[in-house]
């Protein structure tokens, strides 16, 4: 019989012990991994014959046994604001119905990438098009920093070009702490200074409030931490981000303080979506400023993004504005996010990609007592 053809390695996503482990395999040195790593990371080259610094039969050895693998590109969208949006095919599905979105927004001071960490989100939270979708799958390590990989070339960040990318946030699809061993590696290809040699405080990941997890990721990982709170309260919290029904505030709110004083933070930001009539009161704004007053907290007001199917709307301009002023009274920083890319729905909220469901029951149908996937 004929021996099963063996799948290549792909080297995109392994974080550098890993990568140094996997030559140590092929009889090569440590400092061939550093070699790889600034090969696909700084250079951009996903060939092996590219890579002139090489052994010619260590290159050999790699285009027989290892490749660099990315995401494919189904659609490429541009907005009027400059923002772009890319729909994206995951290496070796089989047909175009998984697909994740990533977006990249200019400002004249920064260059953001939001990237997705799951194909669709379990938690479900009421006002995201993402959630209405369902969960499908994690994305790997390779998928998730594959994302950064594409937008730079698309962008024309190689060979020689600008950084365009100097800010990094998982804010796309997919809850990040609910698929926290791929999503740690990528953060660690992120930060690696032979990887995209970010700041820690370029590098942000937005969590819905898995409470174990935050407190993980105190251990392994300094980063720029974005709690989605939406709610001062858990009977409302509760309606909007089911997840609360496992982790309420309280407890979310004391994993957040840990993390800054394990990772010595600088703050903490709280997003907040303004919903008309649900969440926009000044008496929750109130409380909100009671829950955080003394912490080192920030607050991001988010005008809320139509999408389909929804029952919500935008909060008025002047009720946003009066939920900002009982904020800054209290003391609290607070800055309202201007929409980007709502013209090819990619502001915040709007993301949904293409996901074939498998979860068949979502986290907010449960009634709080489903696993988040792990």
């Amino acid at each position: 019989m004929d021996a099963a053809p063996v799948t290549p390695q792909n080297l995109l996503g392994l974080p550098r012990p890993e990568l140094e482990a996997y030559v140590a395999t092929l009889g090569a040195r440590p400092y061939r991994a550093r070699q790889l790593l600034q090969w696909i990371y700084r250079r951009g080259a996903h060939r092996f014959a590219d890579m002139t610094d090489l052994a010619k039969d260590f290159r050999a050895t790699l285009a027989g046994t290892a490749e660099v693998r990315v995401p494919e590109i189904l659609r490429a969208s541009a907005s009027a604001d400059g923002t772009r949006k890319w729909l994206l095919r995951m290496p070796g599905a089989a047909t175009a119905e998984q697909a994740i979105e990533t977006i990249w927004i200019p400002e004249p001071d920064r260059g953001t990438l939001c990237v997705s960490t799951q194909i669709g989100c379990a938690l479900d939270c009421a006002f995201c098009a993402t959630g209405r979708q369902g969960f499908n799958r994690n994305l790997t390590a390779a998928e998730i920093i594959g994302q950064v990989w594409l937008a730079n070339r698309e962008l024309g960040r190689w060979p020689d070009g600008p950084r365009l990318i100097t800010n990094v946030v998982l804010m796309g699809m997919g809850e990040p702490l609910a698929n926290y061993r791929n999503v740690l590696a990528a953060l660690r290809l992120l930060l690696d200074d032979l990887g995209y040699d970010l700041s820690r405080r370029r590098v942000t990941l937005s969590t819905s409030g898995l409470v174990p997890q935050i407190y993980r990721l105190a251990q392994d990982c300094n980063v720029a931490l974005a709690v989605s709170l939406h709610a001062p309260n858990d009977a409302l919290r509760d309606r909007l981000v089911p997840i609360n029904r496992l982790h309420p505030i309280a407890g979310l709110l004391a994993a957040c303080w840990h993390y800054l004083e394990r990772q010595n933070g600088r703050s903490i930001t709280f997003e907040y979506t303004l919903l008309d009539g649900v969440n926009d009161q000044p008496a929750l704004a109130r409380e909100l400023a009671a829950l955080l007053r003394g912490h080192l907290a920030k607050v991001n007001l988010i005008p809320f993004n139509p999408f389909p199917g929804t029952s919500f709307r935008r909060s008025p301009p002047a009720v946003v504005a009066r939920f900002r002023d009982e904020l800054v009274r209290a003391g609290l920083t607070t800055t309202v996010r201007r929409p980007r890319g709502d013209d090819i729905d990619a502001a915040c909220g709007q993301l949904r990609g293409r996901v074939l469901d498998r979860t068949q029951v979502r986290l907010g149908e449960r009634a709080g007592r489903a696993a988040v996937p792990a």
